[in-house]
């Protein structure tokens, strides 16, 4: 039966009503609890929205599918999250990049948290760099994973420690059945990139009063088309290059925003960044982005063009790099890189 009507984010369009069943909501919260490894000498600190499937799935159904706990505080703040993790002696947390960059940002002295297990990053890619910064500065073990609201939150996780780690990989499947494909959907060999299609007692029951839409997200046989490309490498761990809406197409070549984005990371100064496509006559698109940096930054735009450059190739680069105290986010906090040509517009 129908459980909850929750709404995509909205990062590629107009957001969608998605109604999840009873079933897939407890599907996705074991999925977690599968992956975490986790049981009831666990306690979880929740700082996403519930309205949020992260947060819905994650942080409260897995607690209690393992007979756990979780602790909510009203609102995420940075002076007050490290505080919660000592006072509440919680083991592990779910947080998106952005959280994690605010942490880096504003880091007092580590201090050593032998009760915490692990913090698990979700709802949008997490730069290599910004991963490793925070792994090296908190020395707490920092687990990639991935969900959509289609599919009651997780489908894809790291494994814990000892389990092998890839960054810039939200890892392997848990629970669920995962596919690379091509247009037609065949499936394509490992290292070749195409469209992820997920299957699994978790996948959404339809889109609300969209059947249409609802007919070109899953298949007859019950895969659904995620609309995020990537590969799977020889080890089985998926790593994502883009959203095929996203995409930029500069002059006929395919240029994957992330790339540019990981790039511009690379940068210590650089707390948030996102590339987009502008329309060009010459090219018909061409790249440019948005980053916001550390409030003692003294980093110029010509210095981080040179700086990308460098990594991505002089046809890859931004054209400009605009600089912005913050960058749009959606409820989730996931960046809202559609939002992006407008507001640079706007201020041409």
């Amino acid at each position: 039966t129908d459980g909850v009507l929750m709404y995509t984010s909205g990062t590629t369009g107009r957001p969608k009503g998605v109604v999840l069943s009873h079933g897939n909501l407890l599907a996705g919260g074991r999925n977690v609890v599968l992956a975490h490894g986790l049981t009831s000498s666990d306690r979880a600190l929740c700082v996403l929205p519930l309205y949020h499937i992260n947060g819905l799935c994650v942080t409260l159904l897995g607690p209690l599918l393992s007979a756990g706990s979780a602790v909510f505080p009203v609102r995420f703040s940075t002076s007050g999250f490290w505080q919660w993790i000592d006072r509440f002696q919680c083991t592990w947390f779910s947080v998106v990049p952005t959280q994690i960059a605010y942490l880096l940002r504003d880091a007092g002295t580590a201090v050593q948290r032998p009760l915490l297990r692990f913090g698990r990053s979700a709802s949008a890619p997490l730069s290599p760099a910004v991963h490793d910064s925070f792994e090296r500065l908190f020395g707490i073990a920092l687990i990639e994973t991935m969900g959509l609201t289609e599919t009651a939150a997780q489908i894809l996780s790291n494994p814990l420690p000892p389990g092998v780690r890839k960054l810039g990989s939200p890892g392997v499947p848990f629970g669920d059945e995962v596919r690379v494909v091509d247009a037609s959907l065949s499936d394509v060999p490992a290292g070749c990139e195409g469209e992820l299609l997920i299957r699994g007692p978790n996948v959404m029951q339809r889109y609300f009063k969209d059947p249409a839409a609802t007919r070109e997200a899953v298949t007859a046989e019950g895969w659904l088309r995620t609309g995020d490309m990537g590969y799977r490498d020889q080890d089985g761990y998926l790593f994502i290059t883009g959203r095929l809406k996203e995409l930029i197409i500069k002059g006929g070549e395919n240029i994957a925003p992330r790339e540019i984005d990981d790039a511009l990371y690379q940068h210590a100064d650089v707390i948030e960044a996102a590339a987009f496509a502008i329309p060009c006559e010459r090219f018909g698109q061409r790249v440019e982005a948005a980053v916001s940096l550390k409030a003692s930054s003294s980093l110029d735009e010509a210095s981080l063009i040179r700086l990308c450059a460098e990594r991505v190739g002089a046809f890859k680069c931004p054209d400009r790099i605009h600089f912005m105290d913050e960058l749009p986010k959606g409820p989730s906090g996931k960046i809202q890189r559609q939002k992006l040509p407008d507001l640079v517009n706007e201020s041409r």
